[in-house]
């Protein structure tokens, strides 16, 4: 599968996302014990302000949290969705984290479905996501190009497991005006694509 090639910066994909937790104990329990995330670093802030932990998600990729004492509480609808895909909204303000995706096996995702599930796991429905006008599909086609789970974890951060189900992007996906903050649309999007092999999951 190709992607597309940024000739203007060498960005590697995801070092680490920061986001902030209420309770840095369940929130190990969590990443590290329940969803089997190694916990590969730990910093207390100086002058006690805090910490900082961070997980290992793969790729050398990191997840990583804050801890701060006094944080304002968490606000969902603002800067969370306050409800999972399939189950209401999921609109969260502008400049907020709307949710995490992690990439999971296509040939496992039905499986860690279930293993979620066991764990006691609230989940939202399985999306298979398509190009027909809902953007849904209730089975598995070829025109599904990925496959969701979505749950939330102690704080009410959104998290996705999902799996690529297709061989690669071309023009055809990139069909739509983006629009400005009224919502009119503003100007074409180009799709430009190179030869550079994506990794999928295996």
């Amino acid at each position: 599968m190709a992607q597309p090639i940024n000739h203007e910066f060498d960005i590697r994909g995801v070092n680490h996302l920061a986001l902030v937790c209420k309770d840095m104990a369940k929130t190990v329990e969590f990443y590290r014990d329940v969803l089997g995330m190694p916990l590969v670093k730990t910093l207390d802030l100086p002058n006690g302000m805090g910490q900082h932990f961070f997980f290992d998600i793969g790729n050398g990729d990191s997840l990583a949290f804050f801890w701060f004492p006094n944080s304002p509480a968490a606000a969902p609808g603002v800067a969370a969705p306050a409800q999972l895909p399939g189950g209401g909204d999921i609109r969260s303000a502008h400049g907020s984290m709307n949710h995490i995706a992690f990439n999971v096996p296509a040939e496992r995702f039905d499986e860690y479905v279930e293993k979620l599930k066991a764990k006691g796991i609230k989940t939202g429905p399985v999306l298979n996501h398509d190009n027909s006008p809902n953007q849904v599909s209730p089975e598995m086609t070829d025109d599904v190009f990925v496959r969701s789970i979505y749950f939330w974890d102690p704080d009410g951060v959104m998290l996705e497991f999902a799996s690529w189900t297709h061989s690669g992007f071309t023009a055809q996906d990139v069909a739509h005006e983006a629009v400005d903050a009224e919502g009119r649309k503003s100007r074409p999007v180009v799709f430009k694509a190179e030869s550079r092999p994506l990794e999928t999951a295996k």
